[in-house]
């Protein structure tokens, strides 16, 4: 039976975008501006990738062994490593010198075509000892191979907690023990699990590699509960690094590990023979067909996307450059315009879209009224649309994508009197309980409640990516800034002082200064708001990554949404 042609699907806006015009000022100027802010993350990326510096990396190579980008290198095959969280403790502890990416390198990797979780102390990093945000960082990944059913490798070498720090770093829910615990978790849910002692390995750190399928030592390397300066202070008794936890007595006398290797290099070639040799999971149900490149070229989004809320852009030229073949099924495309819901494919993946449209648009309500909507705002219609959108998708078993530039829900006695808060409750509870793979990407703006309802971090997206134009906040700075300043005002006022306007704008512009630092997706990507920080142009790319991930995980919970505003 020949298979019926598609050839008359529907696209972007059903036919297919206008080509943008790259000789136009606009486009020009926006592609300028976005450059240089994917230039600028770059740059810090590769400060990042340092490590501790080129003293750290000749002190690890005195010690004959790699460094942790070195050993991903040998390790994944050629081209495949994505890396998660690089911006992770960024411009944090800096009284401490800093620790340039938390201290462990984290990403996704194919090693034999098969994709794996990567989890990798950088040793030339305060001695890989974890901070904070280490521990954030490692659960962080943990969880995204929880979810998506990811087998994952430890490349283990760390002096375990930095201590001036360990109030911070042991006892809560989301801390040092956690790791362990999904250790555990993971083993259970038949996760495969691999661990690599490639230096030290030290007190409780030393339960991550036994609590793994495999467990690999390198010599010279060491594994033990407490170092021979705390044995000797705690009980009195004199024993040799190697002696008390070594790779030959854990080899041979304690039975700990599976695997003793000569050197780092030997190491990671077992860890590829093993995994060669891994039979392979049932695959999940979202559909794949073959990718096809979108029609239009990716390089446009540069000028298509344009930041400043003077001149509104349209998302649909944005989705037309990452979709499959540039091709878009548009749900109720003459309602709720604020917000675009429809069906395309990704990397070949079939997947559900729900963008914020930034385009302002014309609007006749239940009475004949006509009004104008301001693109970004998310409106009574648009929340009910999006609402059922989200529903069918779980219903037919199609995984959510959500393009982020987003004001928030629209306010005043008009919205109130239309629903607004029902509408939106209705659209936050199909975000939180829908049970198909959710992936969002902070295109632009991302305020408040809006946040929340195209699937925030909070809603268990399972990736977050984020542009360099990304903005991360409660609110605009603009707006936060306006705000802060008039109840400081109010306050100096109650207190008899009277602020000129020379003052008052000082105060306005400081605030906002403050407020637009901590807007900035560089800031959550160093407290793991944000996964990745992408450049535009691959967006398409990280979501297909993304999505094969999810592809691993074939469990689908059954869809309820319990009790829905009407």
């Amino acid at each position: 039976m020949r298979e019926r042609d598609d050839s008359t699907a529907l696209s972007i806006n059903n036919v297919l975008p206008t080509k943008i015009d790259p000789s136009s000022l606009r486009f020009e100027s926006n592609m300028r501006a976005l450059a240089d802010l994917v230039a600028q993350v770059r740059n810090e990326e590769e400060i990042i990738r340092e490590g501790g510096g080129s003293k750290a990396i000749e002190s690890q190579h005195a010690k004959s062994r790699l460094t942790a980008r070195e050993r991903i290198n040998l390790l994944a095959d050629p081209g495949s490593f994505f890396e998660l969280g690089i911006y992770a403790a960024h411009k944090m502890y800096e009284e401490w010198g800093g620790a340039p990416a938390a201290g462990v390198i984290t990403g996704l990797a194919r090693i034999h075509t098969r994709m794996v979780m990567l989890i990798v102390n950088d040793a030339t990093v305060k001695a890989g000892a974890f901070f904070p945000m280490t521990a954030k960082k490692v659960i962080r990944a943990q969880n995204i191979a929880i979810e998506n059913r990811i087998p994952t490798i430890y490349l283990v070498d760390s002096a375990g907690v930095f201590l001036p720090l360990q109030e911070d770093v042991f006892p809560d829910a989301d801390d040092f023990g956690r790791v362990f615990r999904n250790n555990a978790v993971m083993s259970a849910m038949g996760i495969p699990q691999i661990a690599a002692i490639m230096g030290m390995c030290v007190a409780g750190g030393g339960y991550l590699p036994v609590m793994c399928d495999h467990v690999l030592m390198t010599d010279g390397s060491g594994l033990f509960l407490a170092g021979p300066a705390l044995v000797q202070a705690a009980i009195g008794q004199k024993v040799s690094a190697e002696e008390l936890g070594g790779a030959a007595m854990h080899s041979a006398i304690s039975g700990t590990v599976d695997f003793r290797e000569p050197n780092d290099e030997a190491c990671l070639g077992r860890i590829r023979s093993l995994i060669e040799k891994w039979g392979y999971r049932r695959q999940s149900l979202w559909d794949r067909k073959k990718p096809v490149d979108p029609a239009m070229t990716a390089e446009e989004i540069y000028g298509a996307y344009d930041a400043s809320p003077a001149r509104p852009y349209d998302m649909k030229e944005i989705l037309a450059r990452i979709v499959d073949d540039s091709r878009f099924d548009e749900y109720k495309a003459e309602y709720g315009k604020t917000l675009i819901c429809g069906y395309a494919r990704i990397g070949g993946f079939a997947v559900g879209i729900v963008a914020n449209q930034k385009l302002h648009a014309q609007q006749t309500d239940h009475e004949g009224h006509k009004r104008v909507e301001f693109g970004g705002v998310i409106y009574t219609e648009s929340a009910e649309k999006a609402a059922r959108f989200i529903m069918d998708c779980n219903q037919n078993l199609i995984p959510l994508i959500f393009f982020h530039d987003v004001n928030g829900f629209m306010v005043g006695r008009d919205a109130e009197w239309s629903g607004i808060i029902k509408a939106g409750a209705k659209m936050v509870n199909a975000v939180s309980n829908s049970v198909v793979p959710k992936i969002a990407v902070i295109v632009g703006g991302s305020f408040g409640a809006g946040h929340y309802a195209m699937c925030g971090k909070a809603f268990d997206p399972r990736f977050v990516f984020a542009w360099p134009t990304a903005k991360y906040a409660v609110m605009s700075g603009d707006a936060a800034a306006g705000t802060l300043v008039e109840i400081k005002v109010k306050q100096l006022e109650r207190s008899g002082k009277k602020l000129s306007e020379e003052e008052r704008k000082e105060l306005f512009d400081s605030t906002k200064k403050t407020y637009e630092e901590q807007t900035d997706p560089r800031y959550g990507a160093a407290r793991l708001w944000i996964d990745k920080i992408i450049d535009p142009m691959e967006t398409r790319q990280a979501i297909t990554q993304a999505l094969e991930a999810a592809s691993l995980n074939p469990e689908v919970p059954e869809f309820k949404v319990g009790v829905l505003q009407t």
